[in-house]
């Protein structure tokens, strides 16, 4: 990643809803989709380079997004992502 993801208001989709988040980011790595196993599914995309942005392992209750949501800062803001890992935990219990 030539200059890495810094301040707000980065967009990001989330392709298992097709909405779009308004992010804030920090960070100068990326994880390249085609190096991940078959079993691991892309869940995020960057609006600005269309970079990863997180992804879940299939039949498993593990996920990661790298961004921070902003659309209304506090504790709610990242509430939907926790709500899809209890899911995945659910789901594989």
């Amino acid at each position: 990643m030539a200059r890495g993801h810094r301040g707000a208001n980065h967009p990001v989709k989330d392709l298992l809803t097709g909405k779009v988040e308004i992010t804030s980011q920090n960070h100068g790595f990326v994880v390249d989709p085609e190096s991940l196993p078959s079993e691991v599914q892309p869940t995020h995309l960057s609006l600005f380079d269309n970079t990863n942005e997180g992804f879940q392992v299939i039949g498993k209750p593990v996920c990661s997004v790298q961004h921070h949501p902003e659309a209304s800062p506090g504790p709610q803001d990242s509430h939907h992502l926790f709500e899809r890992f209890i899911a995945l935990m659910d789901e594989n219990a």
